[in-house]
């Protein structure tokens, strides 16, 4: 017989204790989220979901997966875990809502070294308010604990969404046609993107995340680099089963130049006028002595939606948005062109007078 100890999964660092412990901690936050077609409890293999009850006829399903990147090292470097969750939501229900779908329900991933409860608790009900915002249910997810994988302390995350929008009414941008107008909608902030050259600003011009932000007064750096990515999903949706929205581009890394072609029909050019940049893009222009074009291919430069409407509805949807809580003015046109992206920025505000473009016909 051998002599060796009996081993069993805690002595290699795997606590299932632990884990079940955590699905006791968040099944109240996943059922707060319930909504028609789910009733958003947690324990079973999958997550069931019944789209005629959530009242669609015949929907085609919608699917979106992201992470947050490395926003994630500013959570665990100040110690703040609650907001990037909702960033996690945010970034998977924005890529659906720009396709005119209803993001129904979520399911994330959290990932670490060891579990730590509180932290992992922290990250999770920043999901379940992320999917209350969106109007969307948490049904599922999956804690993993891998020794050895994570450094102490570290942890990542991905989410997953999917949506529905009735047969025939999604956005596919097939009706974009030049004279169209771009209507430009405020981000909350540096969204999730462009976090690893933030942070190596931050390394490079020796700030200290817990002191008060230059560009933000009575907030410190960290709470000003960790607000969460802003969510669309209810401010835009009524509008689009209006019927008054042809396309929508989510402006994450690209920028306007990726990322608003890619909802244009072959043909068609976009034309932006950059609005100035907020406090928060022109301090880290300045920081990082950062060129305007690498600025607008890293960052959302304050516009986390552009949406491309009728000229003659242009000014009922920035209304609308407006109502909605938005922060939306027109930033553009669509004129007859290479399919791609013009952009100009205001002189002065993005450090000198800048102009970049792209194009992507194929």
């Amino acid at each position: 017989m051998s002599n060796h100890k009996p081993l069993t999964y805690a002595d290699s660092g795997v606590s299932i204790a632990a884990g079940n412990a955590l699905v006791r901690m968040i099944a109240p936050l996943a059922r707060a989220t319930a909504r028609p077609g789910a009733d958003a409890e947690l324990g079973g293999f999958g997550g069931f979901f019944d789209p005629r009850a959530a009242g669609y006829k015949d929907p085609l399903l919608v699917a979106a997966n992201d992470g947050v990147g490395t926003k994630v090292k500013l959570a665990i470097e100040t110690g703040r875990h609650d907001t990037v969750g909702i960033d996690l939501v945010a970034m998977c229900v924005n890529d659906l809502i720009v396709q005119g779908a209803e993001p129904l329900f979520f399911l994330d991933y959290f990932a670490s070294g060891k579990l730590d409860l509180e932290t992992a608790a922290a990250v999770v009900a920043g999901i379940a308010e992320g999917c209350r915002i969106a109007g969307c249910a948490l049904i599922g997810g999956e804690t993993a604990e891998m020794p050895g994988m994570y450094a102490p302390g570290d942890y990542d995350l991905a989410g997953f969404s999917v949506g529905a929008v009735e047969r025939g009414e999604q956005l596919t941008g097939d009706g974009v046609a030049p004279g169209d107008v771009l209507v430009g909608v405020a981000s909350s902030g540096a969204h999730s993107n462009g976090f690893s050259l933030i942070r190596r600003i931050v390394d490079l011009r020796g700030h200290d995340l817990m002191t008060e932000a230059s560009f933000a007064p009575g907030t410190t750096l960290g709470e000003a680099l960790l607000v969460p990515t802003r969510i669309y999903v209810k401010s835009l949706l009524p509008i689009v089963r209006a019927g008054k929205i042809k396309a929508m581009a989510h402006i994450t890394g690209g920028g306007f130049l990726e990322n608003i072609p890619r909802v244009l029909p072959k043909g068609a050019r976009a034309i932006v006028e950059a609005p100035a940049l907020p406090a928060l893009f022109d301090w880290l222009r300045s920081e990082g002595a950062i060129a305007p074009g690498e600025m607008a291919r890293t960052f959302n430069c304050g516009t986390g939606m552009v949406v491309v409407v009728a000229a003659g509805d242009a000014d009922a949807v920035v209304a609308a948005l407006g109502a909605a809580g938005e922060v939306a003015a027109v930033i553009g046109r669509i004129e007859a062109g290479v399919k791609g992206c013009d952009v100009s920025g205001a002189a002065g505000l993005w450090g000198s007078e800048a102009a970049w473009t792209a194009s992507h016909d194929g």
